[in-house]
């Protein structure tokens, strides 16, 4: 049988043909109408004044940590709970990174230990210079609460949307929250342009900024002249019309998600010792990734025992982000709480998810979770 991805691209007929569009009339560098279009169009939907479109979620977010003067010396806070992509940029741009553990209503980073890292902080004298939040698998942080923790402290807000195209907290759209957010349109994610990302601003000082940065810093001269260190960050016309075509698919995208979400709900939540990620009151999720918590004393198999189980049937599933400060690479960073996170982890796995999941393929999957804990298919 076929092998069920977790979460495959999907395109249609209209991406393809705006992609022949742009080859056509020889628009395939990184500017032109295409780029400036998706740019204009993401940004509108987001509810954001300004963006740029970039070659991945991470340079944008490189990008976001360059603007905001981020340097060698400085704190930048950020959930551990989440994707190295969220956290390495703090590093390249020469800052230490601050891990905050998760709170188990939304798995996202835990705002009474952001309080707590503030206070230290401040009567320390050392207030990080900003806070990353991470829209963890489609659902937001609580800016309800850190919004105001960063404007008490005058701490930067940035918000790693990456996961979370078509979420939403309350009324605003995620990608919409912080002086920056970023998006990804990698392979996987809600609606994709193969690879690429987007940064967000209300400033448009800042985007214009980072569109000078990620053009290799090109001084306004006829020769090639530089100032400033610059990047190789924009995204490429074909990458910006692929992206114009999945643009208005979003909450086609996101709801075709959320009802895998329920059907696995359906038939397998009635299972002892398996439940599944929380939808946090504030907000509603796109549900990117349907992810489960294993009990292995109540359900009597591990986190491991299914993923090797459905592995061998040829179904893909993931174990949860391995939070940061669990990470090699990070096992000197600072760290305030783990536990949540290194429990979720241990525990977590992600199901295949994506919009082009058919109902015999999801059907596939749940049939072999239950054969795996002992519940065999009627």
């Amino acid at each position: 049988m076929k092998r069920i991805d977790l979460s495959s691209p999907h395109a249609g007929t209209e991406e393809r043909a705006l992609l022949l569009e742009a080859f056509d009339a020889n628009w395939v560098g990184p500017l032109g109408p295409y780029v400036d279009r998706f740019e204009k169009e993401t940004a509108e939907y987001i509810g954001a004044t300004s963006a740029l479109a970039t070659s991945s979620g991470t340079a944008a977010l490189h990008l976001a940590m360059i603007v905001a003067g981020i340097g060698p010396g400085d704190r930048v806070v950020c959930a551990s709970l989440t994707f190295a992509a969220s956290a390495n940029p703090i590093v390249y741009a020469g800052a230490d990174p601050v891990f905050i553990d998760s709170d188990r209503a939304s798995w996202n980073i835990d705002p009474d230990l952001l309080e707590e890292e503030f206070e230290t902080s401040a009567r320390n004298g050392r207030l990080p210079e900003a806070v990353i939040t991470v829209d963890l698998y489609g659902q937001t942080a609580d800016y309800g609460r850190i919004q105001p923790l960063c404007e008490k402290y005058g701490v930067m807000l940035i918000e790693d949307a990456a996961e979370a195209m078509g979420s939403s907290y309350g009324e605003k759209r995620a990608g919409s929250f912080g002086v920056m957010s970023i998006l990804s349109f990698n392979g996987n994610k809600i609606i994709t342009t193969g690879g690429g990302g987007m940064l967000l601003s209300d400033d448009p000082s800042k985007i214009a900024r980072a569109r000078f940065l990620a053009t290799q810093a090109r001084d306004p001269a006829p020769h090639y002249q530089h100032s400033v260190i610059g990047y190789n960050y924009r995204m490429s016309s074909l990458c910006a019309a692929f992206g114009i075509g999945q643009l208005h698919l979003v909450p086609q995208r996101v709801e075709t998600r959320r009802r895998i979400f329920d059907r696995y709900v359906e038939r397998l939540g009635g299972l002892d010792g398996l439940t599944f990620m929380p939808e946090a009151p504030y907000g509603r999720s796109n549900r990117w990734l349907t992810c489960i918590q294993v009990d292995p004393e109540e359900l009597g198999a591990t986190r491991e025992d299914i993923r090797l189980a459905l592995d061998k049937d040829g179904i893909e599933t993931r174990p949860l982000w391995k939070p940061m400060h669990l990470q090699p690479v990070f096992a000197n960073a600072e760290m305030r709480g783990g536990a949540v996170a290194a429990e979720l982890f241990d525990r977590g796995l992600c199901l295949p998810s994506g919009s082009n999941l058919s109902e015999s393929d999801q059907d596939r999957v749940i049939d072999a979770v239950l054969r795996c804990v002992g519940n065999p298919v009627a």
